[in-house]
């Protein structure tokens, strides 16, 4: 018979039942039953003392690890043998966890006892937060600049960056006229910024770091660093010319050349051989050369009459051909002056894609004043005439019928003009027909505009649904709303 009640019970050291043994000895005495749990809401992170701040999902076993910690001491005089979340709305501000604890008592008999821990969620922000929200507190800056009229070498970077999520780290980045700049709190995430950049683009860098503060008892410094990094001035379409030594190196290719890509070389073409050169960030930098136009001056050609050259004789030491491209003999006439009987002779690379009748866009270098040291010094036999640059389309339909999107860097803008909105655009046309930058690029489906054919009516190039990423949209019925199917 139990000592206390008087109720039969099988024998156990103590002579005392269940209820008598709970009533006598409480084994989850100092354990405390509530606590506080630290919470930063700008990015979602707990805080684990005493200055860590970890990413924790609600009734997760790194959110469970983190609650039992903080009793970790209180539980040492006794066995844990179950925890667990007992569930409870998300913005209650509350975890319950449901713990089984095991303890020897009287006389060696061993009591079991569950018994529940509340933790009040408190909001407060983590040191990296207060950072950004300060907006002026950074430790270390990186200055992208490319002393250019046209950015698309900036937006292809842009992308790349967004691809690999390098932008995660900044406290903050802001646009200026000649390019970006890159906040960070700690130097080794600029350092970071600054080895992608020099792998992804041709480009070079110089640092620099200003002294802040010095304690003199511990010996600590304070530095601000700046890195600053310039992209070399060559875009997508520019014709350059080169000094002759360059081109001599490259495989005796031609001084006026056109660039057909930037990625983390310079792709240059000869458009009279279909000779192609690559040009890396420390060989520009020793033999530097200009884009001879602006963008601007582009002029709109007619195609009168084209003839594709199927054999080419290679000159003495050339280098590689291109494959992609076909070289073609074609006389074009300005679409400003199809009042008068003026044509113009030109060797193209754009023989795959020209038929009589095409509208091309190129540069004008008979009637135009070179202003470059290489060029005046060339022989003028040696200087085409008319230099083909691409294919010209109906921009307003290729607009209407894009249905895909790019995402965008989070920055501070100055005033936007209509120029720039011009130059995006001309981004985007060069993603449609550059298959070798596309694959560097997430390219988002935009379920705005229907789907169409692949084909457009005029011919112009488009991105295949294949190659397109579906965003992620979490929408009410997605997160459990009243009424919305489990998700399997």
């Amino acid at each position: 018979l139990c000592c206390q009640c008087g109720v039969p019970i099988p024998p156990n050291p103590a002579n005392m039942c269940v209820g008598c043994l709970r009533a006598q000895v409480d084994i989850t005495e100092g354990i405390p039953k509530q606590g506080t749990v630290h919470f930063c809401k700008q990015c979602e992170r707990y805080l684990q003392p005493p200055g860590t701040w970890i990413q924790c999902a609600l009734e997760s076993r790194e959110l469970l690890a983190l609650c039992l910690k903080k009793i970790k001491a209180s539980l040492s005089k006794v066995r844990l043998i179950d925890a667990g979340f007992i569930w409870t709305e998300p913005h209650s501000k509350r975890l319950k966890l449901k713990l089984t604890v095991q303890k020897e008592v009287i006389n060696g008999a061993v009591l079991q006892q569950v018994f529940v821990v509340e933790y009040v969620v408190q909001s407060q922000m983590c040191e990296d937060c207060h950072r950004i929200e300060a907006k002026d507190f950074w430790k270390a800056v990186v200055q992208v600049r490319q002393k250019t009229v046209h950015k698309k070498t900036f937006y292809y970077l842009e992308q790349l960056i967004l691809k690999h999520r390098l932008h995660q780290n900044t406290l903050r980045i802001k646009e200026i006229h000649d390019g970006l700049d890159f906040y960070y709190s700690s130097k080794q995430h600029a350092q970071k910024m600054v080895d992608f950049l020099q792998c992804t683009v041709p480009s070079r860098s110089k640092s620099s770091q200003r002294l802040i503060s010095h304690d003199i008892h511990s010996n600590v410094y304070n530095y601000k660093s700046t890195f600053s990094v310039e992209i070399v001035p060559i875009c997508k379409d520019n014709v350059v010319c080169l000094s002759p030594k360059l081109a001599q190196s490259l495989g005796n290719m031609s001084q006026i050349c056109v660039c057909i890509r930037v990625t983390s070389t310079i792709h240059l073409i000869d458009p009279r051989t279909l000779q192609i050169a690559e040009i890396d960030g420390n060989t520009y930098w020793r033999h530097p050369f200009n884009s001879l136009f602006h963008p601007k001056q582009l002029e709109e050609f007619i195609i009168m009459d084209i003839n594709r050259v199927h054999e080419k004789k290679k000159g003495a030491g050339a280098g590689a051909r291109s494959n992609k491209h076909t070289l073609a003999e074609a006389w074009v006439r300005k679409t400003s002056e199809l009042d008068t009987d003026h044509q113009y002779f030109c060797c193209t690379h754009l023989g795959h894609i020209l038929n009589p009748g095409d509208l091309v866009l190129g540069f004008d270098l008979a009637n135009c004043n070179l202003n470059d040291e290489f060029a005046n010094k060339m022989n003028p036999q040696h200087i085409p005439d008319v230099v083909l640059i691409k294919k010209s389309y109906d921009r307003s339909k290729r607009q209407r019928r894009r249905n895909w999107r790019l995402k965008e860097l989070e920055r501070d803008r100055e005033a936007t003009d209509t120029d720039d909105e011009r130059q995006y655009q001309d981004f985007l046309e060069d993603l449609e027909e550059d298959e070798t930058i596309r694959k560097n690029v997430n390219i988002y489906r935009n379920a705005d505009i229907p789907v169409e054919s692949d084909t457009d009516d005029d011919g112009a190039p488009r991105i295949s649904l294949a190659e397109m990423l579906e965003d992620l949209h979490i929408s009410e019925d997605a997160t459990g709303g009243e009424g919305a199917e489990m998700l399997t």
